[in-house]
């Protein structure tokens, strides 16, 4: 009679409590740093019962493909203006979330210490493609450095300058290469992942950087917009937006911020 009721408490014990059930999503990330985030956000989104697959991507394009195509259930790789771009040149139905992580660009120098050092015709890199290119002006534009045209949005070119007046010699410069370039140039706008291969650390070395508050250029999870409202993204946000991964952003990736 014993062994037949102890025998019938582990039945019931095995029966009475079952496993946490898993929601499961799988996500398209960026190789690289975003890696390290990731790995921390599945075993936090573990605890809340969500099981995340991570996908990683070493192609930019690809990733709001295969969301967009159903291969995945989110991403998390891109910024506003790349995500409208893609949506008018691809029809993509996407929307963002939640924002992650951003990496300011800033204006670097080996010549100067800061802004007000700069002389009248002083030689400025920056990225020679669209996107980076007119980032680069609007954080020259917020230094007051010179002024845009009205209703340039964030891809403005050097023909969209309406004022210039220390008459600023802009030169159009690949992004990678701009921090190889810095030594013959008064300073230069360069992307964050490039400065960090460089040594140069946005606001430790940079004479200027971009604000990360409504910072247009913040990173963020995305999904399609046929299912922003799924339960199951609101778990998968707060295994991202915590004090946790924030702390790890801080700690681990220099030269990027928290954008939550």
């Amino acid at each position: 009679m014993k062994r037949l009721i102890i025998g019938t408490l582990a039945i019931l014990a095995a029966t009475a409590v079952p496993a946490l059930a898993q929601d499961k999503l799988k996500v398209g990330i960026s190789g690289g740093d975003s890696e390290i985030i990731w790995t921390a956000v599945k075993d936090i989104a573990r605890k809340d019962g969500l099981d995340i697959t991570v996908v990683v991507f070493n192609d930019y394009l690809l990733p709001n493909e295969a969301l967009n195509a159903g291969d995945l259930d989110a991403n998390a790789f891109q910024h506003r203006p790349f995500l409208e771009n893609q949506i008018r040149t691809k029809g993509y139905k996407i929307t963002p979330i939640a924002e992650t992580i951003v990496a300011p660009i800033g204006l670097y120098s080996r010549q100067i210490k800061s802004i007000g050092e700069l002389k009248d015709g002083a030689s400025i890199g920056i990225p020679n493609d669209p996107s980076n290119g007119g980032r680069a002006l609007l954080l020259l534009q917020a230094q007051k450095l010179i002024k845009l045209k009205e209703n340039v949005g964030l891809v403005p070119s050097v023909l969209d300058i309406s004022e210039n007046p220390k008459r600023l010699n802009f030169k159009e410069i690949d992004a990678a290469q701009l921090s190889r370039t810095l030594d013959d140039l008064d300073a230069a706008v360069i992307n964050t992942n490039y400065s960090v291969q460089a040594g140069l650390l946005p606001g430790k070395d940079s004479i200027a950087i971009e604000s990360s508050v409504n910072n247009p250029y913040n990173n963020f999870i995305a999904v399609r917009t046929a299912d922003k409202d799924k339960p199951v993204f609101k778990k998968l946000v707060a295994a991202y937006q915590n004090e946790t991964i924030r702390q790890l952003v801080k700690d681990k990736l220099p030269g990027q911020l928290p954008a939550f």
